[in-house]
């Protein structure tokens, strides 16, 4: 008795283990992917598209959940998790990257690339491959993609902008990375840096003068509410990265990494030409609204403005090495 007794007991015990196991196996194949954008960003129904074919090509062995609005947290201490291997993604760019990679920064830099064909090209790039390597192999950071382009950002005042002598004494808010301080200071504005969510009420308050942001992030925002003119300087095409944890990704099977991977490129590419599509449409509902779109703009002095960015960081090396590889 005391014999059968002892063997329900192991087996219960066995059979904890294996449900625990299985558990285990289950939270690590879900990624929990966060990113700042609103419901209503052409992004966030580009990342439900891209955890539905995920799944569906997996048979739901790999599951994304996509969290809008950064209901997981600030960008910088998701990517800080993500590091430790949580089964966490997060949407980025190559500003944020430049913090554990400083070379890898010249990708968000002033005219640097300016084009989705230019992009394109740099998923061959030899140093780029290196930074990604750097990135997973010495930061725990496993780029997935960086397929995902937002499209030019601008500058949103209430002033008409056409040089950068025109920005001067100008408050602009620009995310909290070198690149991103020292390209709109060079542009001619004084960069303030502060979070996706805070520049609606910041421009309110009047903390802030002016924004530089992509199109669909106007819309999505209501900062049509705050700000009067588009000033079209195009001065950042901003590439975005998918990253995950290396430690995380590792632990995939390979199918999974590779669905997760090219599902990422495929949908991130898509959703990228849709936005620059919608660029027209979205400009006319703007001047509806009432702003107006600033375009007689001396862009030959921007961009000679810009190259100082690259400079002060010492990237401009770097910069010219990678626009070799992209054929610019």
């Amino acid at each position: 008795m005391a014999g059968a007794k002892r063997l329900g007991l192991i087996s219960a015990g066995i059979l904890a283990a294996l449900l625990a196991s299985t558990s285990a196996q289950a939270q690590e194949n879900t990624l929990r992917f966060n990113h700042v954008l609103g419901p209503s960003e052409p992004y966030h129904a580009g990342f439900l598209e891209w955890a539905e074919r995920v799944s569906k090509r997996t048979n739901g062995k790999l599951k994304i959940e996509v969290f809008h609005s950064a209901q997981l947290g600030v960008e910088e201490d998701i990517i800080e998790q993500i590091r430790q291997g949580a089964n966490i993604g997060q949407n980025t760019d190559s500003a944020r990257l430049g913090n554990y990679v400083p070379a890898i920064a010249v990708m968000n830099g002033p005219y640097f690339a300016e084009s989705l064909e230019q992009v394109w090209k740099l998923t061959d790039s030899p140093t780029v491959k290196k930074w990604q390597d750097e990135l997973a192999n010495k930061h725990g950071l496993k780029v997935v993609c960086f397929d995902w382009v937002q499209g030019f950002r601008h500058f949103f005042t209430n002033k008409p902008i056409r040089s950068p002598q025109d920005l001067a004494g100008l408050r602009i808010r620009t995310p909290p990375a070198p690149i991103w301080q020292e390209s709109i200071r060079a542009l001619g504005a004084a960069p303030t840096a502060m979070a996706f969510g805070d520049m609606y009420p910041g421009l309110q308050q009047k903390a802030i003068d002016g924004v530089e942001l992509v199109y669909a992030n106007i819309p999505a925002g209501r900062f049509y509410e705050v700000l009067k003119y588009a000033n079209e300087t195009g001065h950042i095409l901003l590439i975005n990265f998918q990253v995950v944890s290396s430690q995380w990704f590792n632990k995939l099977p390979a199918d999974q990494q590779t669905a997760l991977v090219e599902e990422c490129r495929a949908v991130g590419r898509a959703t990228s030409e849709k936005i620059a599509k919608m660029n027209d449409e979205i400009k006319a509902d703007l001047q509806k609204k009432g702003m107006e779109i600033v375009t007689n703009i001396d862009l030959a002095a921007f961009r000679k403005a810009g190259q100082k960015a690259y400079e002060v960081l010492g990237i401009a090396d770097a910069k010219k090495a990678i626009e070799a590889e992209m054929g610019k």
